[in-house]
């Protein structure tokens, strides 16, 4: 990967790896804010908090469309499915009087969610605000029920009187509390201590932007009206969970596709903005959201790669002791965060050999905690994602890099997790073989080096298979969600650049033949 200079040419297969990615690329400038797959939970908000919005019937129809046969919505694990099935539930529930086909729909929801809420409810995945949203929507939920839905001990909403406080008691709001702004209820409306970004959107959310809003339609002028408008375009009326992500987008893709070696041309305009995103506290996903580690570190990353190295020092002020928090005070801790953390910091070294002292206590530090985290089956689990190929990928690979003699054992045993667990089909993944978790793995296998007694020929029979299981240019449009926000989402172009990344370095590969 080259700025702002043209690649070498290639020719065959690989060639048209690169022609894809020269169009992923391209399209980070003209599609500045970001490529994510509609959102059930999202799109349930927006028609319950905006039914003004052009293309509510669309949203309707969006909704009947993606439920499942059981009668949820999202993933298979009902912990994952409990938020959007219960927003799409109400908004149908809303809209019901006027159509039999979203009376059924909404009552086939309903009888998921008790079989689901009774007995205590699912397990709950750590996903933003879920243990909030949750209850939230419950209560919602039962104001059109005649018999209420159940409400386990663990989703009592006990928190949301004090969270609607904090929203509407006329203090600073926490920048990540106004992403989920819906649970403030009808009091987001109009709410004076906020007002919406450039890019209109409060929160980076269409929910919690819908619920500034209200039901009122406002002038067509309005910034929030039209951010509302564009984030529906893209898929016809249904919105994303996070748009704009901007910033997250270009430094996963850039940087995922620069390790890969994949030869494209990054604008000089790509890699100045990506740049000027990084300030003294570091880099938010967009407009809208506060700077993060992760995000910070994806961007700092990047920008080693392309040879435009920066001091990856605002990452310190999210320093946590033996480890960095996704943002100060977090409530939990990322895997997946520390990985990108210990690449950015080590890629500056690496790029800057005579600064490489300043950080080489920090690289080590990160690395040894990184280590310490892995499971006893060689993988890690994450956050900000629900597969562990994600997490194990972006641990075993910064490990693999920069975690010196503590990394090289774990990356060892990541491996064999990944040899044992591919599927019989060549595929890998957590739920079902996706192509997403596919090109994880197959990552790990090429940009890691084999442990001592590992048979070669198992790890070239691996990748062979797995190459079988890739699309040649991108996953198509049912390949599933898997990232954490509200909901779980599809940041498409990230997930299109790591499969262009393994396709490519599985091509390049001498052990593999080209098709």
């Amino acid at each position: 990967m080259s700025a702002g200079h043209p690649p070498p040419a290639r020719t065959g297969p690989v060639a048209e790896i690169a022609a894809a990615a020269q169009e992923l690329v391209d399209g980070l400038l003209t599609e500045p804010w970001g490529r994510v797959s509609p959102s059930v939970y999202e799109t349930g908000r927006v028609i319950s908090l905006t039914p003004w919005l052009a293309g509510h019937r669309q949203r309707l129809d969006y909704l009947v469309a993606t439920q499942r046969p059981d009668g949820g919505w999202g993933a298979p694990d009902p912990g994952y499915a409990l938020v959007p099935t219960l927003s799409a539930t109400e908004a149908l529930l809303a809209a019901r009087p006027h159509d039999p086909e979203l009376a059924r729909s909404a009552e086939r929801g309903v009888a998921v969610l008790r079989r689901w809420l009774s007995g205590g409810g699912p397990a709950l995945p750590d996903m933003p605000a879920i243990e909030h949203l949750a209850p939230a929507l419950i209560e919602l939920i039962n104001r059109r029920l005649a018999e209420p839905l159940p409400s386990p001990p663990k989703l009592d909403g006990a928190l949301l009187p004090v969270i609607r406080s904090v929203l509407t008691g006329g203090g600073e709001i926490p920048e990540k509390l106004i992403h989920a702004l819906e649970l403030a209820g009808d009091a987001a409306r109009g709410l004076p201590a906020l007002r919406p970004q450039s890019t209109g959107t409060i929160g980076a959310s269409p929910a919690a932007t819908a619920a500034w809003l209200g039901d009122q339609e406002p002038e067509p002028d309005h910034p929030a009206r039209r951010y509302l408008e564009e984030a529906a375009r893209p898929h016809g009326g249904p919105v994303p969970c996070g748009l704009p992500i901007t910033v997250f987008e270009r430094g996963w893709v850039l940087g995922w596709l620069a390790r890969a070696g994949i030869p494209v041309t990054v604008p000089d305009t790509l890699v100045r903005e990506l740049a000027d995103a990084v300030g003294e506290r570091g880099a938010p996903a967009a407009a809208g959201l506060p700077a993060d580690a992760d995000t910070t570190s994806g961007a700092l990353y990047a920008l080693a790669l392309l040879g435009a190295p920066r001091r990856p020092d605002p990452l310190w002020a999210y320093e946590a002791g033996a480890h960095f928090a996704t943002w100060p005070g977090e409530d939990g801790v990322s895997v997946s965060t520390n990985a990108h953390v210990l690449e950015a910091f080590g890629q500056y070294a690496a790029a800057v050999p005579a600064e490489a002292p300043r950080y080489a206590a920090t690289i080590a530090r990160v690395g040894a905690w990184l280590a310490g985290r892995q499971e006893p089956d060689g993988s890690w689990r994450d956050r900000w994602h629900a597969s562990p190929y994600y997490a194990t990928a972006c641990c075993a690979l910064a490990l693999e890099r920069f975690g010196g003699a503590t990394g090289g054992p774990a990356v060892h045993r990541a491996r064999r997790w990944v040899l044992d667990s591919q599927r019989p089909d060549g595929s890998w993944g957590h739920w079902s073989g996706t192509a997403e978790e596919t090109a994880y793995a197959m990552q790990i296998l090429l940009l890691s080096r084999p442990a001592d007694g590992e048979s070669a020929e198992a790890a070239r029979a691996a990748v062979a298979r797995g190459l079988d299981r890739l699309p040649a240019t991108a996953p198509g449009p049912d390949e599933p969600a898997l990232w954490h926000d509200k909901d779980l989402y599809l940041p498409t172009a990230i997930v299109r650049s790591a499969v262009l990344a393994a396709r490519g370095l599985a091509l390049d590969n001498a052990h593999v033949s080209s098709r």
